[in-house]
């Protein structure tokens, strides 16, 4: 077994395994800890630039990956037009461009806000970098080796395949270069690592808000506002 079949071949089942296990027991153990530990209330500014950009920039890079997982077909279609083509490679750049900025406010906020950077730990150190690595790399792609959605769904989806085969085929990947395995490396990092940080509030999520009925708020007294109108005597006087 050579390097390349432990990384490309063991790796990724020792990353989700400690997701998956690591996160339950955090979970049942140490409820409290699920959190994102937010620092809005030591500096909001830069928060909610970094945040917003950093956020939907990587959530919807990373539904477009998982849509080209699922429907590689649909995709090779897609770029056959090369219009359509020059397209998605330009929205997939500028999604990129977008989340490295977000992450890079979030960096420097780290870095420069005393009261955050006394806040930080370790972790968060981590997280940033291993998730920084895959964004850069993922630019370095789209810039220095283009239509990477055109031959990703003929390397990436059959490779990514035979993991959730549990019949890993780490040849898809041996070819390529470096810069495209470090890609791949850090999101197996990211996941790695992501039971023992704040980002682990993303299982907690809570989607039954989108389904629970609206609440009905119904006051029991009168407002305190009105209520001091209603017993004002000058406000008698006038009425």
């Amino acid at each position: 077994m050579n390097t390349n079949d432990v990384l490309f071949g063991v790796l990724p089942y020792v990353a989700v395994t400690l997701a998956i296990v690591v996160g339950v027991v955090r979970w049942r153990r140490a409820p409290f800890t699920v959190s994102s530990l937010s620092s809005q209330l030591l500096e909001s500014r830069k928060l909610y630039w970094g945040s917003i950009s950093f956020h939907w920039g990587l959530t919807i890079i990373l539904l477009g990956h998982l849509l080209a997982l699922i429907v590689p077909r649909g995709f090779e279609l897609w770029n056959g037009e090369p219009v359509r083509l020059y397209l998605l490679e330009l929205t997939g750049l500028a999604l990129g461009l977008w989340a490295a900025f977000g992450i890079t406010i979030l960096i420097i906020r780290r870095h420069t806000s005393a009261r955050v950077r006394r806040v930080t730990s370790p972790m968060d150190v981590v997280v940033l970098l291993v998730i920084a690595t895959q964004i850069v790399s993922g630019i370095w792609i789209a810039v220095g080796y283009r239509w990477g959605s055109y031959w990703g769904t003929g390397v990436f989806v059959p490779y990514v395949r035979s993991l959730l085969w549990f019949q890993p085929e780490p040849d898809y990947v041996d070819p390529l270069p470096l810069v495209l395995k470090i890609h791949v490396l850090a999101f197996f990092a990211f996941l790695a690592v992501f039971p023992f940080s704040r980002l682990i509030h993303i299982i907690t999520l809570p989607l039954q808000y989108l389904f629970r009925p609206w609440q009905k708020v119904i006051a029991n007294r009168e407002p305190p506002a009105a209520e001091y109108v209603s017993n004002n005597p000058r406000t008698k006087q006038l009425q």
